[in-house]
């Protein structure tokens, strides 16, 4: 069932992708100078008014500035901002906590303009989820008792297809039959979890680690074995081999690209070691690549999946976190766990509503999902640097930052002093919360952390809202 029409790209579009892409990739390095527009336009051989459109769209995601008299010129920052430090998690398997915190975040009354500065939202307001909208009305008008009925419990076969075709991204070449469509990526994570382990058991994480893993291993009586991790290149493999040498791990569970919250990406390399440290040690991963679509330059890293031969590695991902959170779609490819994963998928919710199937499988077969995460990523990365531009310049002296290289998640590390617990208690007053550092640890740590997000383009208001947080962090520092 066609629920759209193709849409055809415009010349203008077609340079403004091809600028924007060489622009990530370094092609034009930060404060350069970019082609003239009437060398562009004899060179391409379209009119000058196309790629005046072009630049003037570069211009409006934030990679391109115009200089009177002079021309369009590379914008960007040039220098990273200063990173957190590396973790330094408990050395010794925990059980999980904090549950009262992370539902305070996800459940509590907001009122009338609240500025929830904390929550893992995309941006829902983009011309582009305009054809999903669509597709799910149509999905939605169709009569068939194919919509009233379960669909398989693997999930609607035209969407794992779409699903396998977008994996070859990642470098994984998945067979739909390899697929299990889940009630988004936190069911993947669950049933991955109970497939693999038994209560009492121990499981290896990144730290500070997404709040809805580590509450599933809450839920599921396992105890977690927090690893220290650089804000840059993730979890250390050195830790992690020491802690499987003396604690009896049964699984690792990691984020490599676009981490939540840290915002590292692991460096192809490592996912290499890491993959191998399993092999030698005989575990299972569970790799959550929810925001690997999102990775700002192209191609994006693969998956640690893509390297795996034996099928010990279940890769769960959803489509919450690049299209709409409302959706509640993802998906798992468990490898050689896929029976067990299946079956506690058939004992959790059986299966999924096909409408919303139907609707993003057609989204993502018409090309929708692409344009969409190409428009997303330059509006994310643009947004990235406004926001550290903000926390640099608003926050007290000697805040870390994290500079993500996908995603739209910023990890703030301020003065030891400041209690995030506390700060986001003060904000109350003022219709803003954050997202406190100690939901990221199963031991409490992280207390002078938060996280922010940037998915949407700071405007005034939001300027106002991080200038009050963080003249409450500085008055803490003050009474300290």
């Amino acid at each position: 069932m066609v629920l759209y029409g193709c849409l055809v790209m415009k010349l203008y579009e077609q340079l403004l992708e091809e600028l924007s892409q060489r622009i990530e990739q370094g092609y034009y390095p930060v404060g350069s100078k970019l082609p003239s527009i009437r060398s562009l336009s004899s060179e391409r051989g379209v009119s000058i008014s196309t790629v005046q459109e072009a630049y003037q769209r570069l211009e409006e995601r934030g990679l391109a500035e115009v200089r009177p008299k002079s021309g369009y010129y590379v914008q960007g920052r040039s220098a990273v901002p200063a990173l957190p430090e590396v973790s330094r998690p408990a050395q010794r398997p925990l059980e999980v906590s904090h549950w009262e915190q992370v539902y305070h975040l996800l459940n509590s009354e907001k009122g009338q303009g609240h500025m929830a500065l904390g929550t893992a939202m995309p941006a829902i307001d983009s011309p582009t989820l305009k054809p999903l909208m669509k597709a799910l009305v149509e999905a939605a008008k169709f009569s068939s008792d194919q919509f009233l009925n379960y669909c398989d419990i693997r999930g609607s076969e035209k969407l794992r297809k779409q699903i396998a075709r977008l994996a070859v991204d990642s470098g994984c070449q998945l067979h739909p039959d390899e697929i299990i469509i889940t009630t988004g990526c936190q069911e993947a994570l669950v049933c991955s979890l109970r497939a693999i382990t038994q209560p009492g058991d121990i499981v290896a994480t990144d730290s500070p680690s997404f709040y809805g893993s580590t509450q599933a291993i809450k839920a599921l009586g396992l105890k977690a074995l927090e690893i220290p991790t650089h804000p840059e290149t993730g979890i250390s493999l050195e830790a992690l081999e020491l802690a499987l040498d003396q604690w009896p791990i049964k699984a690792i569970q990691v984020t490599p690209t676009c981490n939540n919250p840290l915002g590292y990406t692991m460096p192809e390399e490592r996912r290499k070691a890491l993959l191998r440290l399993a092999q030698q040690y005989d575990l299972p991963i569970i790799e959550d690549d929810i925001y690997g679509d999102l990775y700002y330059k192209s191609p994006r890293p693969r998956t640690i999946k893509s390297f795996d031969e034996e099928g010990r590695v279940l890769l769960c991902s959803s489509f919450s976190k690049t299209l709409a959170y409302g959706l509640r779609l993802g998906w798992v490819a468990p490898g050689q766990c896929t029976e067990r994963v299946l079956h506690k998928k058939f004992v959790s919710t059986v299966s999924n509503p096909p409408v919303q199937q139907e609707a993003v499988a057609e989204f993502i077969a018409q090309g929708g999902y692409e344009r969409h995460i190409r428009k997303m990523k330059a509006q994310y990365q643009l947004a990235r640097d406004m926001m550290v531009d903000l926390v640099e310049a608003f926050f007290p002296e000697g805040t870390r930052i994290s500079y993500p290289a996908g995603g739209y998640l910023l990890w703030v590390e301020l003065p030891i002093e400041v209690d995030t617990v506390k700060l986001n208690k003060r904000l109350e007053s003022k219709n803003i919360s954050i997202a406190p550092g100690v939901i990221f640890s199963a031991s409490g740590k992280y207390r002078n952390c938060m996280r922010l997000n940037f998915a949407k383009k700071p405007d005034e208001k939001m300027k106002q809202a991080l200038q009050y947080v963080a003249d409450e962090a500085q008055r803490l520092i003050d009474e300290a």
